[in-house]
C-alpha cells in the first residue's frame, strides 16, 4: 500500500498565534482569542471568535512566547481546558503564579535551547535579541523544520546558530515595525520610510527558507485612531516585494486568521480553515503608512472615551496629587535630563475636552514636589484621564494611551537639553511602568476570580 507523505498543518489563529497539527498532535503558540486584544488592538484583517467552539478544543500543549498582553492574555487563556499543559518563557514568577489561580494544572517554565516533546512535535526556544522578555521557537515535527520568530530582533550570535540548525522550511517572521514610541512625541520624531530594516534581508538570506510568512502584527487601533496611519510603516505588499527580490527561491506566503496549509517535504498546499477563527469582511486588507500623520489634539482623542464616574474621577486626582509622588522618588530616568530640576507640567484631558494642570518640581535630590512658581515647564506631558484610570486599575499598557509628550517648543536652552533626553524618561511613564510587571494580566485575573 501507499504510503503518505509526512506533513505538518500550519493554521493562523491570530497576530502571533498559531495552530500546529501533526500525526493526531496538537500543539498552539501564543493563543489570543479577543478581538479587540490589548483594550485596543482590533484585528486586520477583521475577525470573530466562537468561544463555544474554542472551550470545545483540546491542545495538547500550548506555548507562549513573552509575558506581553498581546501574547498571554489571562482572558483568552481562559477559554481552555484547565489541564492543558501551558509552556511559558518568562523570567517572573509572578506570572505563573496568577496562570496557576486561574486553575490550571500543568504550567511550565520554558528554558531557552531545552527541547520540549508534546507527541509528534519537538519545541525549542531559542533566544531573542532581548532574552529579558522575548523568545522564539524552533518546531520540528514529520521531518520539517519551522522558525518562530515571534515578535523578535535576531542578534550576530543567535543568527549564525539558527543556521547551523537548518535548513529551514518556513520562517515565521514579524514583518511590521511599530512605531510606539515615536506616536508619543510625534512633533519631535521623524517618519519612517516604509521600508524593511538593512538587517533583515541578510538574515533572511542567511537563513534561506523555502517559505515566509509575514507573521505578528494583523492589528489595527480603534477606527477613528490616528495611529492607524503613523503606526504602521510596512505593507504586505512591500514585505512580499522586498523579500520576493532578496530570496528568490523562497516563497512569501501571506496567512490571515484562520487560514490553514499543509507543509510537507515537497510543498506547500491549502488546508481547512479553523471553523472557530470567523473572517469578518473584506481580508485582502493593506496598511496606509502617512509618516506622521498629523495628530489630532488630546482633546480630540480625550472624547472618543467614556466620562469617568466620581469616584474614577477621585482616583485619577488622588494619584496626581499624592501617589505620582510617592511613586516619583523610587524611579531613576535612564538619561541625564532630569539629573537637575526641572518644572514638569502634567495635563489630564477629560470626555470633554476640559483640561486639568498639574506643575510638579522634580529633583533628583528631593523627589517630587507640587510647584506653584511661575517657572515655564522644561517636560509636559498630556493624556487622556480615562486613560490614567486606566493605566492605574486596569492594566492599561503604554501603547494604548495616546499620551503627548513635549508637544511645545521650549526655550533655547533646554532644547538643546532635549535632544539627548529620551522620551521613556518621561516622570507619568516611569512612575506608571518602570517596576510594575503583569498589570493586564493582574487585572484580567481580579475579574475572571470575581466572575468566577
Amino acid at each position: 500500500m501507499p504510503t503518505s507523505t509526512p506533513s505538518l498543518t500550519i493554521s493562523r489563529i491570530l497576530h502571533a498565534g498559531y495552530l500546529f497539527e501533526c500525526a493526531g498532535t496538537r500543539i498552539a503558540f501564543d493563543t489570543i482569542f479577543e478581538n479587540p486584544f490589548s483594550r485596543n488592538c482590533h484585528a486586520f484583517p477583521a475577525v470573530r471568535f466562537d468561544h463555544e467552539q474554542i472551550r470545545r478544543q483540546r491542545f495538547d500543549a500550548v506555548f507562549i512566547s513573552h509575558f506581553h498582553d498581546d501574547h498571554c492574555s489571562l482572558e483568552s487563556l481562559d477559554l481552555l481546558d484547565r489541564a492543558t499543559p501551558l509552556y511559558i518563557y518568562c523570567l517572573f514568577d509572578e506570572l505563573f503564579d496568577m496562570v496557576r489561580q486561574l486553575g490550571f494544572s500543568q504550567v511550565q517554565a520554558l528554558r531557552l535551547n531545552e527541547p520540549v516533546d508534546v507527541g509528534a512535535f519537538q519545541v525549542i526556544p531559542r533566544e531573542a535579541m532581548d532574552a529579558d522578555v522575548d523568545s522564539m521557537f524552533q518546531v520540528k515535527a514529520a521531518g520539517m523544520n519551522v522558525l518562530n520568530v515571534v515578535d523578535s530582533w535576531i542578534d550576530e550570535g543567535t543568527l549564525a546558530k539558527l543556521v547551523e540548525e537548518g535548513p529551514w522550511d518556513m520562517v515565521l517572521w514579524p514583518f511590521q515595525t511599530m512605531r510606539e514610541l515615536e506616536v508619543l512625541a510625534p512633533s519631535r520624531a521623524s517618519a519612517a520610510p516604509p521600508e524593511l530594516p538593512e538587517e533583515w534581508l541578510p538574515q533572511l538570506q542567511a537563513l534561506a527558507p523555502r517559505y515566509v510568512v509575514p507573521s505578528s502584527c494583523q492589528f489595527l487601533q480603534e477606527p477613528w485612531s490616528w495611529y492607524n496611519r503613523a503606526f504602521f510603516p510596512i505593507t504586505y505588499a512591500q514585505f512580499a516585494k522586498e523579500v520576493g527580490a532578496a530570496l528568490p527561491d523562497a516563497q512569501v506566503v501571506r496567512l490571515d486568521p484562520s487560514v490553514s496549509v499543509r507543509l510537507d517535504a515537497a510543498s506547500l498546499r491549502p488546508a481547512l480553515p479553523l471553523d472557530w477563527v470567523i473572517p469578518v469582511g473584506a481580508q485582502d486588507v493593506d496598511y496606509v503608512y502617512e509618516g506622521n500623520a498629523a495628530p489630532p489634539s488630546t482633546a480630540d482623542i480625550a472624547r472618543h472615551f467614556a466620562p469617568l464616574t466620581a469616584a474614577q474621577h477621585a482616583r485619577v486626582l488622588e494619584y496626581c496629587r499624592a501617589g505620582l509622588l510617592e511613586k516619583y522618588g523610587e524611579v531613576e530616568a535612564a538619561s541625564e535630563y532630569f539629573d537637575r530640576p526641572r518644572i514638569w507640567q502634567l495635563s489630564l484631558v477629560d470626555h470633554e475636552g476640559q483640561v486639568t494642570r498639574f506643575l510638579y518640581r522634580l529633583d533628583p535630590a528631593e523627589g517630587a514636589a507640587v510647584d506653584d512658581s511661575d517657572a515655564p515647564p522644561g517636560w509636559t506631558t498630556e493624556i487622556p484621564m480615562a486613560k490614567l484610570y486606566a493605566a492605574l486599575e486596569l492594566g492599561e499598557s503604554l501603547t494604548s494611551m495616546y499620551m503627548r509628550i513635549n508637544d511645545t517648543v521650549f526655550d533655547a536652552d533646554t532644547e538643546r537639553a532635549l535632544l539627548d533626553a529620551d522620551v521613556v524618561d518621561d516622570p507619568l511613564i516611569r512612575c506608571l511602568f518602570s517596576d510594575t510587571f503583569g498589570a493586564y494580566q493582574a487585572a484580567q485575573l481580579r475579574r475572571l476570580l470575581a466572575r468566577a
